[in-house]
């Protein structure tokens, strides 16, 4: 295992007021000096990140509008996702405007691409590695309903973040994230609340549906050795938590922790499970941190502690 050294780096991140970006970025603003590019429409969301340290540039991916984007960056943090449901306005932004943002920023010593294990096809419960097929994951009603791009739009974009880390030797590492999660929200999240309103959660008639969480806290830490880990051609590494956990797992444990019971409504019109084979991660980053049932209470506890 080898990291980059992040101290006094000057590092860009698009999509900062995101849920994964916005922790990362105020993290690493406490030892180096970050930029964060977004169309920045919440105020709010933005005198946060100044408040923390994140230097805020106003641009916009679609239109490839960043001239304020210092050229001196030393590390890229594509965390940026348009979900529009427009393909054409999501293509530009994902896909274009990275390739435009790599292009200008072509110095720089190395990139890391957030990409998304919603680029694999759906093989029921298989663990899946970095070489498996491709597919259009989110092709199911619930997911058309609400953001049908979304997988085409990653496989797009690993496919530019490839191309120009080639043509321009810029060290890339590709991760694909699994589920996300933390004091910043993410789909267990979306689950708490669905417990607390009564709410039948979707899941696959394959039960149960499995995936590997991971906690912001194992994401700021692994981003380093991800840097580390770029490369031309690019590393593609799939980024998850070590425990395999379920969407029925975890949504159970979060109704022991608040008094309510979860129930669950069984369907072939929702993601199917996509766990993940951590054996490249490992060879970069080591093992995870937190596990998912520290992580989910901590999550609990933040949002609703009143409720433990």
């Amino acid at each position: 295992m080898s990291a980059v050294s992040l101290s006094g780096a000057r590092i860009l991140v698009t999509g900062p007021t995101g849920q994964v970006a916005k922790p990362l970025s105020l993290a690493l603003a406490k030892d180096a000096t970050v930029f964060g590019l977004a169309r920045f429409t919440n105020q709010a969301a933005k005198a946060e990140l100044e408040a923390g340290g994140v230097h805020c540039i106003t641009g916009d991916l679609v239109a490839g509008a960043f001239d304020d984007v210092p050229t001196d960056i030393d590390y890229v943090l594509n965390l940026a996702i348009a979900k529009t449901r427009s393909w054409d306005k999501d293509l530009a932004a994902n896909v274009e405007g990275l390739g435009l943002l790599m292009s200008r920023l072509r110095n720089a010593k190395g990139l890391l691409h957030c990409s998304s294990t919603a680029v694999y096809q759906a093989n029921g419960h298989r663990k899946f590695v970095e070489t498996d097929p491709l597919g259009d994951n989110h092709r199911v009603p619930s997911m058309e309903a609400f953001m049908p791009t979304y997988s085409i739009n990653k496989i797009a974009a690993e496919a530019m973040a490839r191309y120009v880390a080639r043509e321009h030797g810029i060290p890339t590492t590709i991760a694909r994230l699994n589920v996300p999660y933390g004091n910043n929200g993410g789909w267990p999240w979306m689950h708490m609340e669905q417990v607390l309103a009564g709410q039948a959660i979707g899941v696959h008639v394959d039960a149960p549906s499995n995936y590997n969480l991971i906690h912001e806290d194992d994401i700021i830490a692994s981003v380093p050795m991800l840097l580390g880990a770029a490369s031309v051609p690019a590393t593609i590494v799939n980024w998850g938590g070590d425990e395999t956990s379920s969407i029925e797992e975890w949504s159970t444990y979060i109704g022991e922790l608040v008094g309510k019971e979860a129930t669950f409504e069984h369907s072939t019109d929702v993601l199917e499970s996509v766990a993940v084979d951590l054996t490249r991660l490992h060879e970069i980053t080591g093992p995870s941190t937190v596990s998912w049932r520290d992580g989910i209470r901590r999550m609990v506890e933040h949002f609703h502690s009143d409720l433990l």
